[in-house]
């Protein structure tokens, strides 16, 4: 196991505002609107179609939730399996409990090459741990080579999907950004470039070519880790992971935790339902595999960081766990509505969308505004949870952490027991729910309170008031009926309805 190196900066987590003051402004932004709509409207059409192709899709599915759940309630055992088949192979397992552990140890190992820049495969565990931000700290540049993640590393900017990093960038916007920065981080931009995607795609080759060439470090995250023989595996539609994961003579791995799959033949599954779920594709063009290291043939020295950072305070939760299952292949983000039409950025994670709302506030707690706020910025609409490959009831899950943040209770932080506190500002809430609760066991004081709404209802309101506002600030409060049902019932049906509610 890795220890500790002294040394190295902290660097806390960004201060986001709460999803509803960011979504607030995404929306207005018509640009980015009708760049999201067009892009995940057309991703997921492709997306059914190719899914129709499979007869036993179901049974895939349920075959990958299967494996994915076996694994994790057994992590302990594979995790140790999977350390002793890298060993084996010749490369070199580092334990990072932490964000800061995890980039301590990355940065040391590529101090120790004596190297100063890094090529990087696209990686979202090294977004979620800000390795780009700490090894830049230490003087160390790292270069993004997938094209969309290129896109976002000029530009100075965020990514806003799990596949398609600049999925909120249309190509003229593309386009200035490579004339403006490429010259800045190497080749610059090609004399009299358009904003064809062929040309925008050659201009990105032309300037990554060197660094490939030149790089004597790769850094990698992983799809799949296989317990049984230590294997790793990229898949990518590009070949710039390829590049990454062969040229440098040092590679260097940071993957989660829950990446483990125990067999080779588990991959069966996932290689068939991954590519379909995140490009539409029945294959992804690029799948990379590496066991350790082989002399003369790809990088001489491998090592791979495994990440927890929350994530087995996550597995502790027994209705939350389900979100590990997650491969990354953000098909629920294209069917989303509220992901639609506020964008990646509002979310506050490099996990957007309806599994970021579940995922994030469980890998970083529910202390801060924008956690606090990820499980509401949903609709509950179930679209998620019918196209996911693995079968996460995100819905479920996002209940589960409302019910948290109002009500407080049990959880695990850094594997410790602890009591969280109720929310501040969900009062209101918590009141009006009892009162809801007593009020629906109590058929008598129920019927005593629809008659007299339906009574007085000329004198009611169109918003509420005081806490209610909040609800009512977006959509109209429901006109009460001019006579209860139950009134209704018993007048034109004659039976009694109080006894049959009392029952």
């Amino acid at each position: 196991m890795s220890g500790t190196f002294v040394g190295m900066p902290a660097f806390p987590p960004p201060v986001y505002p709460a999803f509803p003051v960011a979504a607030h402004e995404a929306v207005n932004n018509q640009t980015l609107r009708g760049n999201l709509r067009h892009a995940t409207h057309t991703i997921r059409a492709k997306r059914a179609k190719a899914v129709a192709e499979l007869s036993d899709w179901d049974a895939l599915r349920e075959a990958g939730k299967q494996i994915k759940d076996h694994t994790l309630l057994h992590l302990d055992r594979y995790l140790v399996q999977l350390e002793e088949s890298v060993t084996a192979a010749g490369g070199i397992v580092h334990w990072a409990a932490d964000a800061d552990e995890a980039n301590r140890i990355v940065t040391q190992l590529v101090k120790e090459t004596g190297e100063s820049e890094v090529v990087k495969v696209k990686s979202m565990a090294t977004q979620e741990i800000g390795l780009n931000e700490a090894l830049e700290a230490a003087g160390i540049r790292a270069y993004e080579t997938d094209l969309a993640e290129l896109i976002v590393q000029l530009g100075k900017d965020r990514p806003s999907h799990i596949l398609v990093p600049a999925i909120h960038r249309n190509r003229g916007e593309i386009r200035e950004i490579f004339v403006r920065e490429m010259s800045e981080w190497g080749r610059p931009a090609p004399d009299g470039l358009t904003d064809t995607p062929a040309e925008l795609a050659e201009a990105a080759r032309l300037h990554l070519r060197e660094k490939f060439l030149r790089a004597k470090v790769g850094v990698s995250g992983a799809n799949f880790m296989v317990a049984d023989t230590g294997t790793l595996v990229v898949v990518e539609s590009e070949g710039n992971g390829r590049m990454c994961l062969t040229l440098p003579e040092t590679l260097i791995s940071v993957v989660g935790i829950e990446k483990i799959v125990p067999t080779w033949q588990d991959l069966e599954v996932f290689l068939q339902t991954l590519p379909r779920s995140s490009t539409a594709e029945r294959m992804n063009p690029y799948t990379s595999t590496w066991t350790g290291t082989t002399d003369g043939d790809g990088p001489r020295t491998f090592h791979l960081v495994l990440l927890d950072n929350g994530r087995t305070d996550t597995l502790a939760d027994e209705v939350g766990r389900q979100a590990l299952r997650c491969i990354r292949c953000s098909a629920c983000l294209n069917v989303c509505p509220v992901y639609e039409r506020a964008g990646g950025h509002a979310y506050g994670s490099v996990y957007p969308g309806p599994i970021g709302a579940i995922l994030s506030p469980q890998l970083r707690g529910t202390a801060s505004e924008i956690d606090a706020s990820l499980p509401y910025a949903s609709s509950l609409c179930g679209a998620c949870y019918e196209v996911c490959p693995v079968a996460i009831d995100i819905p479920e899950v996002l209940v589960h952490l409302r019910e948290r943040i109002v009500e407080g209770g049990p959880v695990t932080r850094e594997g410790n027991k602890v009591v969280l506190q109720p929310a501040k500002g969900h009062a209101a809430e918590r009141a009006a729910m009892r009162a809801a609760r007593w009020t629906f066991t109590h058929p008598g004081a129920l019927r005593t309170g629809q008659r007299l709404a339906s009574r007085t209802r000329r004198f009611h309101p169109r918003t509420l008031p005081g806490p209610g506002k909040a609800w009512t600030g977006t959509r109209d409060l429901p006109a009460v009926p001019a006579e209860p049902f139950r009134d209704w019932w018993q007048r034109t049906h004659g039976e009694n309805t109080d006894k049959g509610a009392a029952k």
